[in-house]
């Protein structure tokens, strides 16, 4: 089951970075799609993103403080949700309060950057995938437990240290 990733701006673009390496560890039956790495060259990303979108059953937008208006994320959630019955949307709010979301998003059930919500969000991926594709609660929960720990750690061990990133959006 294909994952968009939307993303806007720098902190917005880690984070979508970060679920889409994180997610496949989770819930092995999903593929994340973030067009920051995922549009080969050459191709035209209009007709990427509008395939990838199109095709995609569940979406995240990753939502900051510094892009809770950027109209990108606006064009890619309603891209995503346009087929209501068949596809969810959960704005990911990264370090942003959810009052401070505006109108469009507040359709939409919020994850918050919280373990247990993180969760919640990753049963919601599941339950979108084949039955028999799905992973019992058990495993869910132990996959889950396991690479938060990991992505928890990892996090800590690259506080301080910077890299090059390009922003086209």
């Amino acid at each position: 089951m294909k994952v968009f990733i939307s993303w806007s701006g720098p902190k917005s673009r880690q984070v979508a970075e970060a679920l889409k390496s994180w997610i496949p560890y989770v819930i092995q039956g999903a593929k994340p799609f973030v067009s920051a790495g995922d549009i080969e060259k050459g191709r035209r990303w209009s007709d990427v993103l509008g395939e990838e979108l199109s095709e995609s059953s569940f979406g995240i937008i990753c939502i900051t403080k510094d892009n809770v208006n950027a109209p990108w994320l606006y064009f890619e959630a309603g891209a995503i949700s346009k087929a209501i019955d068949n596809s969810y949307v959960s704005p990911f709010l990264f370090n942003v309060e959810p009052s401070k979301i505006p109108g469009p998003f507040q359709q939409f059930q919020f994850t918050v950057y919280d373990p247990d919500d993180l969760l919640r969000l990753m049963r919601s991926i599941n339950n979108r995938l084949a039955p028999e594709n799905r992973l019992t609660e058990e495993l869910l929960k132990r996959e889950f437990d396991s690479w938060c720990s990991r992505v928890a750690q990892a996090a800590r061990s690259k506080a301080g240290r910077s890299s090059y990133q390009s922003d086209s959006k």
